[in-house]
């Protein structure tokens, strides 16, 4: 499954701080239905993500009725991203 939208670069001040971009809603839908098959516990779905010219492995977490794509600090860096910033994520999920 592939999967491209754009959204929000927000932060998260909880006990571990961490920046994400959240999956619209229209696109949550058909993630939740392959998470049954692919998520390895709490809903979490291992993908391939993309933003720009970076390319990484991460997990989308569950939040709220949607999913969240974590950014890591070097992707953040790489990229050129700040807290506000919309962009353009590509995701991969092996089914």
């Amino acid at each position: 499954m592939n999967l491209e939208f754009s959204g929000e670069v927000w932060f998260w001040k909880g006990p571990a701080p961490w920046h994400f971009v959240t999956v619209p809603d229209d696109q949550c839908g058909e993630l939740e239905a392959t998470s049954a098959v692919v998520s390895y516990g709490w809903g979490m779905i291992p993908v391939a993500a993309e933003i720009g010219r970076t390319r990484w492995t991460t997990s989308l977490f569950p939040k709220d009725g949607q999913y969240v794509v974590p950014l890591k600090v070097w992707v953040r860096k790489a990229e050129g991203l700040d807290l506000g910033d919309v962009v353009t994520v590509r995701l991969t999920v092996d089914v």
